[in-house]
Parts: structure tokens; sequence; C-alpha cells
């Protein structure tokens, strides 16, 4: 294959999405106009959390996919790693939204290699931000795509947290943020829980509680399923880049958790 040559006026730089409207690459669905209006159900993600902590931040993400009152699936990934030193987490169609998260992966690292440096956390949250508005089209008929970004600002040296509309904008939450059909009952439960400076694990422990108490209210929310071993993923972004937090202890704390409830249960 030939490699594209381009005018300076031309030439799409850093801008992977630009470059492949350049090349006349057969459209991707996320920069694309409008479709058609779907006639049956698709399939909907929902409840996503993040906050901050002394080290960074925690992002979590429940595992259900929803097709209208039924459930489509049972162990859908909804946390994702953006780059080494930011995540983004999703709500809402599910089919565009994962194909918005491998886009913009792709953006940051194509960035990167072309310009030798990693974009600013601002940068990176300007990027989403316009994925988000190009899939407006798409939105205005039923299949919006709502995400949550955070990463490790290396100069700040501090978590930061980043918050959508259908519309492409962000905003920049000081503190913890949800997002989907559960966020609101989210967003309770770690109101009343947070405060600065919060340890790894008590910020990991809120995160999970938050996606409890969110299920426990919201039929699209998928809570612990003991039965199959499928639990909310749940990942930490510090000076030390993105890390999952392993399977074995979401499932601890999760069980800790249901122990804690049935024992409060059986008080008077």
């Amino acid at each position: 294959m030939t490699l594209p040559l381009f005018t300076t006026t031309e030439d799409p730089g850093p801008d992977f999405a630009g470059l492949i409207r350049r090349l006349r690459v057969p459209t991707h669905p996320l920069m694309s106009g409008p479709v058609a209006t779907p006639s049956e159900g698709f399939r909907h993600g929902t409840t996503v959390v993040a906050l901050r902590f002394a080290d960074g931040v925690v992002m979590a993400g429940d595992r259900r996919a929803t097709e209208g009152h039924a459930i489509a699936h049972r162990s859908m990934e909804k946390v994702f790693p953006a780059d080494r030193y930011s995540a983004v987490a999703i709500a809402g169609a599910a089919g565009p939204a994962v194909e918005m998260v491998r886009l913009f992966q792709t953006q940051l690292e194509h960035y990167e290699k072309v310009e030798g440096a990693v974009l600013s956390i601002e940068g990176k949250a300007n990027q989403l931000g316009q994925m988000v508005r190009e899939h407006l089209p798409m939105a205005m008929q039923g299949l919006a795509v709502v995400p949550l970004f955070a990463g490790y600002d290396l100069s700040r040296r501090t978590g930061r947290i980043f918050t959508y509309d259908v519309t492409g904008g962000h905003y920049e939450e000081s503190e913890f943020n949800a997002t989907g059909s559960g966020g609101r009952d989210a967003r309770t439960t770690i109101k009343l829980g947070y405060r600065d400076g919060l340890e790894r694990d008590v910020a990991v422990e809120l995160a999970i509680q938050s996606l409890y108490e969110a299920a426990d209210e919201d039929s699209a929310t998928g809570g612990p399923d003991l039965i199959r071993g499928i639990y909310p993923l749940v990942a930490t972004v510090t000076a030390e880049g993105f890390a999952a937090v392993p399977d074995d202890e979401v499932a601890e704390r999760f069980a800790s958790l249901i122990e804690r409830r049935r024992t409060e249960g059986r008080q008077p």
C-alpha cells in the first residue's frame, strides 16, 4: 500500500478521523450522517461511575446490557483504558459506544505516534467531545452515547474526571460523577460516603457500593451475579497508569457487602 502524501494545507496531522476522511475510506458509523431509526430494540449499556481518591481516580461499571425491558447481555464491558494514563466508561447505545471507544483509543495512539508526545488530559477530553458531537445525528434518532472520561494528570499530579452530554459538551467534575440509567442512585451513594483524600481501598469499596445500590433501584443496572461469577468492572488510574482491579478482589468486596446487608437486615 502506498503511503498517502498531503500538501501543507490538506495534511490532517495527528487527527486520525481527519486522516480517514482525507483518504475517503468507507465512512465509519461515528462519522456518518443520519441513519435510519431502528425499528426494533437495540442493546443499551447502563451505569458507570468515577471518583477521585488520594492517588488518582477509580472508575467502575456494571455489566448488564438491556434491550427494551429484556436483559440482552450479562457480561458487557463498559470500562476501558483510553491510553496508559486515562480511562473511558460508556453508557447508552452499546454498539456505537464500543465503536467510539475503539476509535478514541486509535486517535490517542495515532496522535502520540505523529507528534511524539502524549496528548494532555484536556486534549483527550476535547477529542472525545468531538467524537460525541459527530455522533449527534444518531443520538437524535435514539442511539445516544454518553461516555465518562477520567485520567491522571501528570503535570498536576492528580486525578481528573470529565462528563459529557449528547451534543459533545464536556464538563470537569471536581470529586465524582456517574451516568446511565442508575446514575442518580450511584451518585447519591457516593455523595454520602465521599471525602477528600480517600485511600484506594476505601474508594474502590465506595464505587462498588454505589453500583450495588444502583442495581437495587434500577432494573437496567446489573448487580453482582454470584451464580455465574460476573461482577462489575473496576479500574484505577494513577501515576503508575491504568490498572484493572482483580476480579477476586471485586468478588470478595461484594461478598462482604452482601453479608453486611444480610446482617443489618436481621437487626430490629
